[in-house]
């Protein structure tokens, strides 16, 4: 049975195990292999798997990672998830800096060396390509993603609502399923 909400695998590399606060949700099915650390509040969910075997992994508080996610590094890209940020399903996350805030659509990719700034948007969908920028309200779509437009006001405060909304999911899924078998 798990303690806390940890409920996937955490695996070791080169004898560095993955660090997760005992406030965060790790998903039955999810696994977490090396060098990640995992603060309060966030939540990994069901079948991600995160590989920090060549650089390191963090994420920060409140900051979720939906089903099916892929997060993983480069020798010279850390992969950096800051508070409040929301990877949507089946994403790739590939040693990149998510500032906090920031919203990587389901179905995205975001490579090696980029940064997608606070209330910056990644469309579901969309490939940002090496190197590239998301500046603060930005809104990037397709494949390669480009700059489509600045989100709203009202777009960027729904997006900090969700980060919290999904605080409370992890909750839920963590008291369903305590004193289950995984």
């Amino acid at each position: 049975m798990a303690e806390s909400g940890i409920y996937g695998r955490l695996l070791p590399y080169k004898d560095t195990f993955p660090k997760v606060d005992e406030g965060a949700f790790i998903a039955p099915g999810a696994v977490l292999v090396g060098d990640i650390e995992v603060g309060p509040g966030a939540s990994v969910w069901y079948n991600c798997v995160l590989r920090a075997d060549v650089n390191r992994i963090r994420i920060e508080r409140d900051a979720n990672v939906q089903d099916g996610t892929v997060i993983h590094v480069d020798r010279d890209y850390p992969t950096l998830i800051g508070e409040g940020v929301l990877i949507g399903h089946l994403a790739m996350v590939h040693g990149c800096i998510l500032e906090p805030g920031a919203f990587v659509g389901m179905k995205s990719t975001v490579m090696d060396g980029c940064l997608v700034e606070s209330q910056g948007m990644v469309a579901a969908g969309a490939l940002l390509s090496p190197g590239k920028r998301v500046r603060r309200g930005e809104l990037w779509v397709g494949v390669p993603a480009k700059h489509r437009r600045d989100l709203t006001p009202e777009e960027m405060e729904d997006m900090a609502g969700r980060a919290s909304r999904y605080v409370g999911y992890a909750q839920a899924h963590a008291r369903s399923l305590a004193g289950h078998e995984d």
